[in-house]
């Protein structure tokens, strides 16, 4: 999860091409709650550097805070936007 100003800055979407751009699985969705919610799926170094993004977002967000879970992969395919 995300939190910040987050929505509305093209944070889904960048994220989006970046992990593409690193062959990471996943989805990223926008929450009632103004956060957006993500799950990262790949090799880790990777998975590492989209984590890193998080934190910092593109150039209009105002990343707040970040908080990463670790869990099981689904095996995911491909990267979604919700």
């Amino acid at each position: 999860m995300v939190g910040g100003r987050v929505q509305g800055v093209f944070f889904r979407d960048s994220l989006r091409r970046l992990a593409q751009s690193r062959g990471v699985a996943g989805w990223a969705t926008n929450r009632a709650d103004g956060t957006v919610e993500t799950v990262l799926e790949g090799e880790p170094r990777a998975v590492a550097e989209l984590v890193d993004f998080c934190r910092r977002g593109p150039a209009r967000a105002a990343v707040e805070r970040v908080e990463v879970t670790d869990e099981d992969p689904e095996g995911i395919e491909g990267f979604r936007v919700a």
